[in-house]
């Protein structure tokens, strides 16, 4: 079972083995370098992200199977437009929820807030 990460991060070890233990996933694909700084910078002046949204469609249609998982996380348009089109063709949207932790200190007079984002589990859109 693949996992296609439409995402702008590298996974964590943690999100790696949840994935390969409840998932069953065997195979991560990350989004080839031109796609990846597309996916993580999605200019915030389009009006309309059909025409922009083709080309992760017809990369996901190349390297991905049906029920493949597709870990879709970012600009929030983009994930939406993503994820219904993932659904209506036969892949499995994803995405990592997290338990976030405040962590506040003081410092030299400052005081410093530190958040940890910590994985939990994957959950189907």
């Amino acid at each position: 079972m693949n996992m296609l990460l439409l995402f702008s991060h590298k996974l964590t070890e943690l999100q790696q083995k949840d994935a390969i233990e409840t998932l069953e996933v065997t195979n991560f694909i990350y989004l080839p370098k031109n796609l990846q700084i597309m996916w993580s910078n999605v200019a915030s002046d389009l009006e309309d992200l059909e025409e922009y949204s083709k080309e992760f469609e017809d990369f996901i249609r190349l390297v991905a199977k049906k029920g493949d998982y597709i870990l879709i996380q970012g600009d929030f348009g983009l994930t939406c437009k993503m994820v219904k089109w993932c659904k209506k063709n036969g892949y499995i949207p994803v995405y990592s929820t997290t338990k976030r932790e405040s962590i506040e200190s003081l410092k030299d007079g400052e005081v410093v807030k530190v958040s940890k984002f910590e994985h939990v589990m994957f959950r189907k859109y």
